[in-house]
């Protein structure tokens, strides 16, 4: 009885409706588990009769007061409803949950207005949206999060703990890299950034990291989304990581700058996520995208919708989640959800998965696969994120659990 009257009292029901409900569904419950001869029973099959027991038995237990209340409402009716409730219920909890925004290039009213009419054509339902400026961006670090691959290497591990490949870094500059840690001369870019004056100025520490190559050997890709950067300062060669980041922070950190952020909501039944990043959002670089969708239409008409440059692949004027996982991750991020407060992240709990590893997840960190993606990646680990991109609600929290389980 206490869980019926938990199940029904989430469905928004009246304290004397949840107790006649319960009390009908406990009586129902035990003549079904009676008949059955296994109280472990859980799924039936109604015919006309056994329906009709259940009415009377729901019926039984309406006392007076809330007969009364309930009029005209037949049996038949409450039942009726309390089916559709339930199904609602399910049905919402599947929906895919996405984490949306303008990049600051691309937050005009005009663009926001552009977005919001895909949303109500594609039927994407706008549960949250709001503003997060360039200086809370800065302070949170929320840019470094949320391309925490890149970043770490640039902003948020000091350049001496980098896990440097000392061989790969011995090759190419000739010199060991446990020596270049004693002396002080390996920063991240921040650091970097930080120590030398003649760096700071908007555009400086690009110039010099442009200026680095493979060719020259005077730049290396230590793996993927890490490179180190050789750069002289008054005669004593200095190294960097992922400097090319700092334009980027820059671009949604600078004074003055925001992004607009939408949480959203879809069935997977009508729009698949794949075809909500392709078709709705659009590739990554606009020039490929379909002209209907929001990177095509603004990269088309960007000066009409007040962008001060054209778009491209890094100014995309939009950014949308590439999974429900990341969703979670990010809106955990941005917006400071708790895992225990997110639909998705609810989801991952209740199938098993700790929030310890859900939290190491949302960093993407390379993981260990199950069978399933082995034989789909042909590789034994890779990217979490990689893993999970474009599946929609049910899939990506079945990976998750098979991930998990690997």
């Amino acid at each position: 009885r206490g869980r019926a009257m938990h199940m029904l009292r989430s469905l928004g029901m009246g304290r004397h409706r949840l107790a006649a409900l319960a009390a009908g569904a406990v009586a129902t419950a035990s003549a079904v588990a009676v008949a059955s001869k296994s109280p472990q029973c859980r799924t039936i099959t109604l015919d006309d009769t056994a329906a009709a027991a259940i009415a009377k038995s729901i019926t039984a237990s309406l006392d007076a007061e809330v007969s009364t209340s309930l009029e005209p409402f037949s049996t038949e009716d409450i039942l009726e409803e309390l089916s559709k409730r339930l199904t609602q219920k399910e049905l919402s909890a599947k929906m895919n949950t996405a984490f949306v925004f303008a990049k600051p290039h691309a937050n005009t009213p005009a663009v926001l207005d552009v977005i919001k009419a895909k949303f109500a054509e594609k039927g994407i339902k706008v549960l949250k949206e709001g503003v997060v400026t360039g200086e809370e961006i800065d302070t949170n670090g929320y840019i470094d999060q949320h391309y925490y691959a890149i970043a770490e290497k640039s902003t948020l591990t000091t350049g001496k703990n980098l896990p440097v490949n000392a061989e790969k870094f011995k090759d190419v500059f000739d010199e060991d890299w446990s020596t270049v840690v004693a002396e002080g001369r390996a920063f991240n870019a921040l650091e970097f950034k930080n120590k030398f004056a003649a760096f700071s100025p908007p555009g400086a520490l690009d110039k010099a990291w442009d200026a680095t190559s493979v060719k020259d050997k005077t730049r290396v890709k230590l793996g993927g989304g890490f490179y180190c950067g050789q750069i002289t300062v008054e005669g004593v060669k200095y190294y960097t990581f992922n400097a090319f980041f700092m334009t980027m922070r820059g671009k949604f950190t600078a004074p003055g700058t925001s992004i607009h952020y939408y949480v959203v909501e879809y069935d997977p039944a009508t729009l698949s996520w794949e075809d909500f990043r392709g078709k709705v959002l659009g590739p990554t670089d606009p020039k490929d995208a379909p002209p209907d969708a929001l990177r095509g239409i603004i990269a088309k008409d960007w000066q009409k919708l007040g962008l001060k440059a054209p778009c491209n692949g890094g100014d995309n004027a939009v950014h949308a989640s590439a999974s429900p996982f990341e969703g979670l991750a990010e809106r955990t991020n941005w917006l400071k959800v708790s895992i225990a407060e997110d639909p998705f992240g609810k989801a991952l709990l209740a199938a098993g998965i700790p929030e310890a590893t859900i939290k190491k997840w949302s960093s993407d960190p390379q993981v260990k696969y199950d069978a399933e993606t082995q034989k789909e990646t042909g590789k034994a680990k890779g990217s979490i994120f990689d893993a999970l991109e474009d599946l929609d609600y049910q899939a990506c929290l079945d990976k998750c659990v098979a991930i998990s389980n690997a």
